[in-house]
């Protein structure tokens, strides 16, 4: 008999949750991690922390969840209820109406409850002062939909989860990478093949997690269902991420879905390292784009940056960036703006260039100065005489120019100019595996292998083309959930059958 209910794959969010759920649930779990310790946490650790859910406004987030708020922050604090509707319209407007509805609805509905819970197990969550919202009169207007994060950011969600697991008695073995499922001829998961520094190993369980991301780290995979170029990207986060997890399920026949042929990716800094730098963390993002213009290397702008939230722009704009020459973006603020950009503007591993004539900047950057004073020009010339209110969707927009700036189009103007490089990084990858309801593992035929669950990044379905923000984290803890809840059951009626059938 197995030593262990539940094998849970990965020890990022996703895995985390699932495994403090089938704890919690009566089953005895072990967690696989293929990173060494030091490099623990999966792409959950260089998250900003931020997540996307339900809810009905301040009032409603104050109960279970922003728990630790003062009266004064209290007032100082302007946040939009983030209904349900609303957050289905986002996902459904942001993915072209393919994310797979029953996966939708889980994610929605779920979404408050699990943040509830997470909660409940010592998960602390404050505002995003300096990422999500504007002082507008005096308060902060939230806005984009991610407004709340975890203390720490990703690594504390990491760290606060691995403490909370540690309390509850789930084992975790750092440097065991598992690389096959065990299967019994009437096709149940019974296992894990495993690869560690002395070699190989099988163990066994009677339900396995696979939580373990994408295959956004693993150059080849990414040439082969990306495109061409694309193993050349930056890696957001973990090198560990390199689609074991999913190769490991096809090989026994579950069901590729999803889309396999698009990514999360972002605005990434040019000197970024080839991974994810763990001192850094995700700050090597520059995500305040709507606040000016981009560029690529010949001076030509390449996408509408002000066509809707940067929450719900970025990830599709990092693979614009991709497509352009040398893979390289130049974000381009005045002095009207540059004070408003986001805090990953003011690390010292940063990529900028700063002048008092459009012409200078361009010198510094290696650019036609003729040329991208044209650019500017004409992108000043089109830009209308509406409020500017950076807070919400202003309506001030260019006219007469391709592509245009929808909302927040300020004339760049005032000098000095600055100006910052960069490329893309990729964060996950949307294609993996199918799941039902309770989370468990499609074969080729719909029907699920017995004893194989999923969670996070390796769950297709969710995601194409493009990705609201804060969505991630979110469908990690609440797929995460789910799956702990649906093995420690389903190890529970194993039990009683296998009783069952002793006593008979």
């Amino acid at each position: 008999m197995s030593e262990y209910d539940v094998i849970v794959v990965g020890a990022g969010n996703a895995a985390l949750c699932a495994a403090l759920s089938a704890s919690e649930n009566g089953a005895r779990v072990l967690v696989l991690e293929r990173a060494p310790e030091e490099e623990k946490g999966g792409n959950s650790y260089f998250t900003a922390g931020g997540f996307r859910f339900a809810h009905e406004g301040l009032e409603d987030v104050v109960q279970d969840i922003l728990t630790d708020l003062s009266d004064a922050e209290r007032d100082q604090i302007v946040l939009p209820s983030h209904s349900r509707k609303f957050f289905y319209d986002q996902l459904m407007d942001v993915t072209h109406h393919q994310a797979d509805e029953d996966l939708a609805h889980l994610l929605i509905d779920r979404s408050r409850p699990t943040m509830a819970w997470l909660r409940s197990h010592s998960i602390r969550f404050v505002p995003m002062f300096g990422r999500q919202s504007y002082l507008v009169d005096g308060k902060h207007h939230f806005y984009g939909g991610v407004n709340i994060e975890a203390v720490g950011g990703g690594a504390g969600l990491v760290e606060a989860e691995l403490t909370r697991a540690a309390k509850l008695g789930v084992e975790i073995r750092y440097g065991t990478a598992a690389v096959g499922l065990l299967q019994s001829e009437d096709r149940t998961v019974t296992g894990v093949r495993v690869r560690t520094k002395e070699g190989y190993a099988s163990i066994t369980a009677k339900a396995i997690i696979l939580a373990c991301g994408g295959f956004e780290s693993n150059p080849e995979m990414r040439v082969r269902y990306l495109g061409p170029g694309w193993d050349l990207c930056r890696v957001r986060g973990t090198r560990h991420n390199m689609g074991e997890g999913i190769k490991m399920a096809l090989d026994i026949g579950a069901k590729p879905y999803g889309n396999w042929s698009s990514c999360h990716a972002c605005e990434w800094d040019i000197s970024a390292p080839p991974y994810g730098d763990r001192w850094v963390l995700d700050n090597f993002q520059k995500h305040s784009y709507p606040l000016g213009i981009m560029v690529n290397v010949n001076c030509e702008r390449f996408v509408d940056e002000g066509e809707d939230y940067r929450n719900l722009t970025y990830a599709k704009f990092g693979r614009e960036i991709m497509a352009q020459p040398q893979r390289t973006a130049i974000q381009i603020f005045d002095q009207q703006t540059v004070h408003m950009l986001r805090e990953e503007y003011r690390i010292k591993e940063v990529t900028k260039a700063e002048a008092d004539t459009i012409e200078e900047l361009a010198e510094q950057l290696e650019l036609d100065p003729q040329q991208l004073a044209a650019t500017i020009a004409e992108y000043n010339a089109a830009c209308g005489d509406q409020k500017y209110n950076p807070a919400i969707l202003d309506g001030k927009t260019t006219t007469g120019i391709t592509p245009p700036k929808s909302n927040w189009a300020l004339p760049i103007n005032k000098p000095p100019y600055v100006a910052f490089v960069t490329t893309t990084g990729i964060t996950f990858t949307f294609g993996g595996l199918q799941i039902n309801t309770k989370g468990e593992v499609q074969d080729m035929t719909d029907q699920s292998i017995p004893g194989l669950y999923a969670a996070g990044e390796l769950v297709g379905g969710l995601f194409f083309e493009n990705y609201p923000g804060g969505t991630g984290l979110m469908s990690g803890s609440v797929f995460g959930k789910l799956a702990g809840e649906s093995a420690a059951a389903y190890v529970g009626a194993s039990a009683t059958e296998n009783l069952a059938t002793v006593s008979g």
